[in-house]
């Protein structure tokens, strides 16, 4: 599984910023304009919120379960969720969880 949840990682790093830097390129905007599309109708809110609780759920749990088994790589999947979003930062989180520490 471990192989699985790194091509999901990776995946979920790829794909998705395809669409974001395709959309900025056509816009002409930058991670505002961005930020403010997120919001632009109702759909896309619900989507946005969504992701937000998903990122700290996943947040919460990484930091619990690496202060009880003291395994700090995890913590990498944080900035991951962050700064590229949930869809690669789960499952690395996953990925490094099934590491031999």
């Amino acid at each position: 599984m471990r192989l699985v949840w790194l091509a999901l990682a990776l995946w979920g790093a790829v794909h998705p910023m395809y669409y974001f830097v395709t959309y900025m390129r056509e816009e002409g905007v930058g991670l505002v304009g961005l930020g403010q599309a997120w919001y632009v109708n109702a759909s896309t809110t619900g989507l946005t919120w969504d992701l937000i609780i998903s990122a700290l759920g996943l947040t919460i749990w990484a930091i619990y379960e690496t202060m009880q088994k003291r395994d700090w790589p995890r913590l990498l999947a944080i900035p991951a969720t962050f700064c590229i979003g949930v869809s690669c930062g789960l499952p690395l989180y996953l990925y490094l969880r099934e590491r031999k520490a």
